[in-house]
């Protein structure tokens, strides 16, 4: 009886591991980036070691604000895709990882991370 018990514990512990989900990569570092409220101040954005492979709409450019946020600097250790659009949609441009500002005539309203 003892056996069997071990047995079933021994399953249920690995069957546990198998279905805890891994947790998710993300990069190291901070994208920022300018943009100007609604109450027309300049302000700066920023996300803090965003996660890999999610579409984030950025903090400030949102459906609420009809400009853009712009000047993005990657100084993450992934690469980062900027969109025009939210929801990772319109045109696109991409970031090497660890750059410095990019113009201020480029346009973002959300971006993701590889």
């Amino acid at each position: 009886m003892r056996l069997r018990s071990a047995l079933a514990a021994a399953l249920s512990a690995g069957l546990l591991i198998l279905t805890t989900p891994a947790s998710a990569s993300a990069a190291t570092g901070q994208f920022r980036y300018d943009y100007t409220t609604v109450e027309g101040y300049e302000a700066s954005g920023f996300l803090n070691s965003p996660p890999n492979g999610q579409c984030l709409n950025l903090p400030g450019v949102g459906e609420d604000n009809p400009q853009p946020g712009h000047s993005p600097k990657n100084r993450t250790d992934a690469w980062a895709t900027v969109f025009t659009d939210a929801n990772c949609e319109g045109n696109s441009f991409t970031l090497r990882p660890h750059t410095g500002g990019a113009s201020d005539r480029l346009k973002v309203r959300s971006v993701v991370f590889n």
